[in-house]
């Protein structure tokens, strides 16, 4: 019997997503088809693969009311053409290195030999980003963000050498929360509890190429903690509030660039400008400001008066190093 036209399509996803385990239950399914699914697909696609009188006979009830799927093992994973394009293009990119091992690429390498990649790192030119990124090629700039990586999965406590923005050697034991990457930077970054006697002192960020020696501590952080609080608490108390016009595709740009900032956005329909409130860490207003300003005339920022202000002063700094520039010229 055939049930499924191609594969891939929604309904061969949410099947084969429930049958990759052996067993399963009513609950399950349906939340899967919500959550997966089409707003009508929990009309109809639950009683195709619950066991009753019009199912596809893919799941059978067992005594204790559970499902178990009928075939031995899981459905098989096969890639598009297109897929493994775009797999064979990602792992020319030197940062996968950071989460899969060798081994495990160069298996990859040799299964994708005869497949162009969908795009090539050198068609890509990224402007307004600073020279000095992580240096993704060193081994052991690898090694220390796999142990921060498996920290922050494991919540453990690590011991934890550093060197700061201002060239201080800083040592102490640190709970990882979240590990975050820069565009601007092109730098990978942790959010961190600097603990004293078991107990939290502080929060601060720390740049993972500045990182010197890392080690496991053995110990896990098992203090009741919410990451929710946690970026609460670092999170501006007034937002910054900026107009961004339509010139240049600003407004698309602009939401791009920032979409992973809580903001609130009301958009003029006469004339198709936007203003945005962003709301954003306390301690990346210098990284908000230059992002910002990288928009030149796009994005005018109107409030709080103190970003205003330095934005202005940088403006003005930026005019005289280029009447400068020119009278020398």
């Amino acid at each position: 019997m055939k049930i499924f036209s191609e594969i891939y399509g929604t309904y061969f996803r949410i099947t084969s997503k429930i049958l990759s385990e052996a067993y399963t239950d009513d609950k399950t399914v349906r939340d899967i088809i919500m959550k997966e699914g089409f707003r009508d697909s929990v009309l109809f696609l639950p009683q195709k693969l619950i066991p009753g009188s019009e199912d596809w006979g893919l799941l059978e009830r067992l005594p204790d009311g559970r499902l178990k799927r009928i075939i031995k093992n899981k459905p098989v994973e096969i890639l598009t053409s297109l897929q493994k394009s775009w797999l064979k293009a990602k792992i020319s990119d030197p940062r996968i290195r950071l989460f899969m091992d060798d081994e495990t690429i160069s298996r990859l390498d040799e299964k994708l030999a005869d497949v162009k990649p969908l795009f090539l790192s050198s068609q890509f030119r990224a402007t307004d980003r600073f020279s000095d990124h992580d240096d993704y090629e060193d081994e052991a700039y690898r090694e220390h963000f796999r142990q921060v990586l498996a920290a922050v999965k494991k919540r453990s406590i690590a011991e934890v050498e550093y060197v700061t923005g201002h060239g201080r050697t800083m040592r102490g034991k640190l709970v990882m929360l979240k590990i975050e990457y820069s565009p601007k930077n092109d730098k990978f970054r942790v959010y961190s509890l600097l603990l004293r006697h078991d107990r939290i002192r502080s929060s601060g960020i720390v740049n993972i190429g500045r990182i010197t020696y890392i080690k496991d501590t053995g110990r896990v952080f098992r203090t009741p903690f919410s990451i929710d609080d946690y970026f609460s608490s670092r999170k501006c108390t007034v937002p910054a509030v900026v107009r961004v016009t339509t010139a240049r595709n600003g407004i698309e740009r602009f939401m791009m660039e920032f979409a992973a900032f809580e903001k609130h956005t009301v958009r003029d329909l006469e004339t198709g400008e936007c203003t945005v409130e962003l709301w954003y860490d306390a301690q990346d207003e210098t990284e908000l400001l230059i992002r910002l300003l990288s928009y030149g005339p796009v994005v005018e920022i109107l409030s709080p008066p103190a970003l205003r202000k330095q934005a202005k002063e940088r403006i003005g700094k930026q005019y005289s190093l280029l009447c400068g520039f020119n009278k020398t010229t």
